[in-house]
C-alpha cells in the first residue's frame, strides 16, 4: 500500500510541474521571434538621382554614419552627388565643395574623426575632400594625373595612385607634403590600393609576371608573395583592424570565369571557390556575424540577392520584394555597427533605373 502511494505522489508532483507557469513559458521564450527570425533585408528609400547614375563607394562609421559617392547625369556631364545615412534615413549632402559641378567622387574613407572623399574636379586635377566638425577643406594633389585608378588613407597617411603621360604614379601624403613612391621593378599598373595604418598599405597590381600584391611597409612597396590562383586577377583586398585579409577576384579556366575568395588568418592563406559563378567581388564586406556578404546577380528580377560566404559554406538571402522591379542590383556593401548597408540601382517597369538601399539587420 505505501508502494501504491509512493508511485500516486510522484505522478501528481510530475503533472504540477508540465502544468505550472514556469514550465510552460521556458519553451515559449526558446520559440519567440527574437529568437526564431533570423535578420531580413528590408528597403531604404534613397533620395532620386538624375539617370543614368554610376555609384563609386559606400562606408560606414557605425550605426549612425555612412557616405555613398554618386555620379549623376547632368547637361554638362557627369556631376558628383554624395548621400549620407544617419542612423534612420538616407539625405542628400549638397555642402561639399564642388557639389552641383561637373566632376566625379571616389573611395570615401574614415581618419580618426574625419571623412575623407577623393574628387576629380571638371578640369582633370585630383585632390582630397576632408570634412571634419568645423566643416570641408580640401588637400589639392602635388600634380595632375591622367587617370586616378585608387585612393586609400589613414590617420598619419594616404596614397592615391594613377598614371599621367611618363607612365605609373603613386603619390603618397604624410599629413605635410605629398612624395611619390617607387613600386618594383616590373610593375606596369596599381589596380587598387587599400590600407590599415601608415607603415601598411596593400595594392594589386598588373606587372611583367602576371596579377600580384604588393605591401607598403614603411620603407618600400614590395612583393607580398601572396599565392593567388593560376590566371586569376583581383577586385579587392580587406584590411581588418585584427589582422585578417580577405582578398577576391575570379580565376580564368578552359575560358570559363569564376569567382575565388582567399583569407589570411596570420599564418596562412587559405583559398575557396564558392558557388558564385563569376561575381565581382568589388562589393565584399566582413558582416557583423563574422561571414563573408557579396552582393550577386540575382535570379529574382523583382528581388536583390545576397551570398554569406563562412568558411567552406555558402548560403544566399534575398532582398524585399519590389513592385513592377524588373532589375534590383546592390553594387556595394559596408557594415555598419550590427547591420549590413548596401546600395546599388533599381529599375521599375516604365521608369529608367534609380538609385536602392537596404539594411539587414539594425
Amino acid at each position: 500500500m505505501n508502494g501504491l502511494r509512493t508511485v500516486v505522489v510522484c505522478l501528481v508532483i510530475a503533472c504540477a510541474a508540465v502544468l505550472s507557469p514556469a514550465a510552460r513559458a521556458a519553451p515559449a521564450a526558446a520559440d519567440s521571434p527574437a529568437a526564431a527570425v533570423p535578420p531580413r533585408w528590408s528597403s531604404l528609400p534613397v533620395p532620386a538621382a538624375a539617370a543614368p547614375m554610376y555609384l563609386s563607394d559606400l562606408a560606414a562609421r557605425g550605426p549612425r554614419e555612412a557616405w555613398a559617392t554618386v555620379h549623376e547625369s547632368a547637361a554638362d556631364g557627369l556631376r558628383a552627388a554624395l548621400y549620407r545615412w544617419d542612423g534612420t534615413a538616407w539625405s542628400r549632402d549638397t555642402t561639399f565643395p564642388g557639389a552641383g559641378d561637373p566632376g566625379w567622387l571616389g573611395k570615401v574613407q574614415f581618419v580618426g574623426e574625419e571623412m575623407w572623399i577623393f574628387h576629380r574636379t571638371p578640369e582633370g586635377t585630383g585632390e582630397i575632400l576632408r570634412r571634419t566638425a568645423d566643416g570641408w577643406s580640401t588637400v589639392p594633389l602635388p600634380r595632375t594625373l591622367r587617370t586616378y585608378q585608387d585612393f586609400a588613407a589613414v590617420p598619419g597617411a594616404a596614397w592615391v595612385v594613377g598614371e599621367d603621360d611618363t607612365g605609373l604614379k603613386v603619390l603618397h601624403y604624410d599629413g605635410s607634403r605629398w612624395t611619390e613612391q617607387s613600386t618594383p621593378d616590373g610593375v606596369l599598373y596599381l589596380m587598387g590600393v587599400t590600407a590599415r595604418a601608415a607603415d601598411d598599405a596593400w595594392a594589386w597590381t598588373s606587372s611583367n609576371n602576371g596579377i600580384s600584391v604588393l605591401r607598403w611597409d614603411g620603407e618600400a612597396w614590395r612583393d607580398a608573395k601572396v599565392p593567388l590562383p593560376p590566371n586569376g586577377s583581383v577586385h579587392t583586398i580587406l584590411l581588418e583592424p585584427s589582422g585578417r585579409v580577405a582578398l577576391g577576384g575570379w580565376q580564368y579556366t578552359d575560358g570559363v570565369t569564376r569567382t575565388y575568395l582567399m583569407t589570411w588568418n596570420g599564418r596562412a592563406w587559405r583559398t575557396v571557390f564558392p558557388p558564385l559563378g563569376d561575381t565581382y567581388t568589388e562589393g565584399m564586406e566582413r558582416g557583423p556575424d563574422g561571414a563573408l556578404w557579396l552582393p550577386v546577380r540575382s535570379d529574382r528580377a523583382f528581388q536583390s540577392k545576397y551570398a554569406r560566404v563562412s568558411g567552406s559554406r555558402t548560403t544566399f538571402s534575398y532582398g524585399p520584394e519590389r513592385t513592377n522591379a524588373i532589375d534590383v542590383k546592390p553594387r556595394e556593401l559596408t557594415r555598419a555597427g550590427s547591420s549590413l548597408l548596401s546600395f546599388g540601382t533599381v529599375e521599375v517597369y516604365g521608369s529608367p533605373p534609380n538609385l536602392m538601399s537596404e539594411r539587414r539587420g539594425g
